[in-house]
Formats: C-alpha cells, structure tokens, sequence
C-alpha cells in the first residue's frame, strides 16, 4: 500500500531533498544537486519565490521505505497577473511504479481544485530560473546543474495517465571548434558603428554587482512575450543576485550598451560544474568545494546559461557583439565544449542564433499538461 506524507518538518524536508539520491545511485548521467542549495531553495524565509507562490512537499511511502517525492505549486503572479489557472507540479522523482506517479500527482489536483485552477503543468518550478521538463530524449547524456534528469518511465507514467505536451524544449552542444569568427566579425563591427554600442567585459565579481540589477531588469524585459514567462520580482533579483553570481566567472559574463549607457544585451555563461557536482555527491565539506572552486577556474566545458536582447534591438544582430567577445575570452581559455540549456523549440529567433555554429540537439523534454 502507498501512502502520502507532507514533509513540513526540517527532517522531513532532508528526507525530500535525499531521495533523489538513492533513486539514481551509481547513475553516470545524473548530476546532485547541493543538498545546502535545496534546502535553502525549500525553505519559505530564505527563498523569495515564497512572496507571490505557495508550495506543499510530498513524499510517498511503501512499506516505510520512500519510493517517490514531488512539490505542488501555486504561482500567484502567474494565476493573477497572467490569468493561467494553472498548479504546477516539480521535483518529481518516483520509483517505476505508475500507482506512486498516480498517488503524488492526486495531492497536486487536490491543491488546483482547492484554490480553483483549471489545470496542472509540470515538471516545473516557481520561477523562469528554475528547473524545467522531463527528459524525452537523451537519457544517455550527461545532465548539468540548471536541469533535471529523468528516467524513461517519467514520461511514460504522464502519458499513461492522460497527460499530453504541453511545451518542449531542447538542449543542444557544439564544440568551439565549431565557432569560426568570419559568421560574426564583419556583422559586430557595423552593428557596433551603426548603434553606437560597445561590449562590457568584467574581470571581478565586485564590478559585475552594481549591474545585476539592470541585467534583470532587461532579462524581464526580454523575455516577457514567451508563454511560459512569469516576471521576476526586486526581491527574487537579490536572492538569485546571491545564489547564482558566486558560481560565474566574472570574465563570462557579457554587456552590450548603448550611447546612454544603457544595457540593451546580456550574456551569462557557466563553467560545466556537472563532474564537480557528481564528485561533491551534495556535499560542500569537506572536499565539494574545492572540486567546485577547481571546476570554476578550470572546466574546459561551458554553459550558455543566458542570453537577453532589448526588444527594441531583437533582430539586429547585436549577438555578434556578445559572440565575438565570447570567441576572444574562449580561445584564451581553452574551452573544448559549449552546451545550450533548455529553450523552447518553438523560440525560433533563439535558434536560429545559434545555426553558424551546427549544433547538435542532445537532449529533448517538455511540460505535460492534464485539464483539471
């Protein structure tokens, strides 16, 4: 008999964040999070995400052992602001057994019928920044910190119980071999004259701080006509100011600004931590953060994390500028691999960024959807 459990307790919460853990042991594809960074990320007075969302954490049980976990979602900016009636389900991860997938998954429609939602969609977190999708291909490919892996079954059991697609998205990766500065040198010199832009570039932290904030505010800019985006609040910027700039290199962040001084692109690229992370298996002590600090400094392999453009320079080729400074930072590196995170497959205009450097798609997943 399965049977459901709220994790509400600190050890509860521990029990949640685990289970993955034993779940894909000795898995060579699955990268662990920091079990401190999902605690932090669980936890209601430390994560901002809590201001405009209300979570609930469930752990299903078989014969006192934990066979499955997944979080229930209400996304207030996105319900009030965007009309989406939606729960949303995220940090899934079950045993093959489609009665557990079955059992987690009735605790979400107990969350949308309560506060009257239409519909479910998962897996997702709170926020834009957050995980997203089950993996539907490349389940031999090695998985990077800003994803989730999966198993084959997880898109099964959605399937089997009635749940269709409802976003997809693609990874894909290319080698820098791959980068030759003819498709980009001529096109950033015009732009560059024709705009009056020039690129940003940062050799420390304390010199990219002073601009995050504007570099969020065009991100929300940016990104507001995709279907999927919610804003992200003053609040979230300072969280994720603290949870995600520590682990960039300051030389892999990029600015493009106008006359103005106004920043109209942004780039933020992150070394691969995938190996230090299976090394560091949740662990920062003793050894996680030296291998953490090791990848930081020297991976050879690179994450393009983000990319935003100003609507009002969306189409005119202000990428150049980005790629050329990226081209010069990447050869004295020595970088051997670039990797995409998860985008839309229906982003046509990201895409087609990205068509001089022939990458290959390595990964797919997506969002299901079940009507309420």
């Amino acid at each position: 008999m399965i049977t459901i459990k709220e994790a509400v307790t600190k050890s509860e919460l521990l029990d949640f964040i685990k289970f993955p853990f034993t779940l894909y042991k000795n898995n060579p594809y699955w990268v662990p999070p920091l079990i401190s960074d999902e605690q932090e990320t669980f936890d209601k007075k430390k994560n901002t995400a809590f201001e405009n969302a209300d979570a609930q954490f469930y752990l299903a049980y078989h014969d006192n052992q934990i066979v499955g976990r997944i979080a229930a979602i209400v996304n207030w900016s996105e319900i009030n602001d965007q009309q989406k009636k939606k729960v949303r389900f995220g940090w899934f991860d079950a045993i093959d057994d489609i009665e557990v997938t079955k059992a987690l998954l009735e605790k979400v429609y107990e969350l949308g019928r309560k506060n009257n939602l239409e519909y479910v969609e998962g897996p997702m977190g709170f926020s834009n920044l957050d995980k997203v999708g089950v993996l539907t291909e490349g389940f031999d490919q090695v998985g990077t910190m800003a994803t989730w892996y999966s198993y084959p079954y997880y898109k099964a059991h959605f399937e089997q119980l009635g749940y269709v697609k409802e976003k997809e998205y693609i990874e894909s990766k290319f080698p820098f071999s791959n980068v030759k500065p003819e498709f980009f040198e001529k096109a950033n010199d015009l732009v560059k004259k024709r705009y009056q832009l020039k690129p940003i570039n940062f050799k420390t932290t304390k010199e990219v701080l002073p601009l995050v904030d504007k570099m969020f505010d065009l991100f929300n800019e940016s990104y507001a006509p995709l279907a999927s985006f919610v804003a992200i609040t003053d609040k979230q910027k300072e969280y994720f100011k603290k949870k995600y700039i520590p682990f960039i290199n300051p030389e892999y962040i990029k600015f493009v600004e106008d006359k103005e001084h106004n920043i109209v692109a942004f780039s933020i690229v992150m070394p691969s931590f995938s190996q230090a992370l299976q090394k560091a298996n949740g662990k920062l002590f003793p050894f996680g953060f030296i291998n953490l600090l090791k990848a930081k400094k020297n991976s050879k392999d690179v994450l393009f994390y983000l990319i935003g453009v100003h609507p009002d320079y969306q189409n005119k080729a202000v990428t150049a500028i980005i790629f050329k400074e990226y081209y010069e930072t990447f050869t004295k590196k020595g970088i051997i691999n670039c990797f995409r995170t998860p985008e839309l497959a229906d982003n046509a205009a990201s895409i087609n960024m990205w068509k001089h450097f022939d990458p290959e798609i390595n990964k797919r997943r997506c969002t299901y959807r079940i009507d309420l």
